[in-house]
């Protein structure tokens, strides 16, 4: 099954955002995600990745949490 890591700078204040798209994921998702964890970390980060791979990383891309989503559905199995 699928599992969702969620990196957030937690200096920046981005955990709210985080928390967010967590509960958004879980309630898209459900029980097709094995998992959707909340990794801490700093220097602005705000990565997401889906079983090791990473679709969403702010320093590349515009925050969209429909996209992101996209990019769960494409790779839940």
């Amino acid at each position: 099954m699928t599992r969702v890591e969620i990196e957030y700078c937690v200096p920046c204040g981005l955990r709210d955002r985080a928390v967010t798209l967590q509960n958004d994921l879980l309630d898209l998702f459900g029980q097709q995600l094995t998992l959707v964890s909340l990794r801490p970390g700093d220097g602005g980060v705000f990565r997401v990745r889906v079983d090791g791979e990473t679709v969403f990383d702010k320093e590349t891309d515009a925050y969209d949490s429909e996209a992101i989503a996209a990019a769960v559905r494409e790779r839940v199995s």
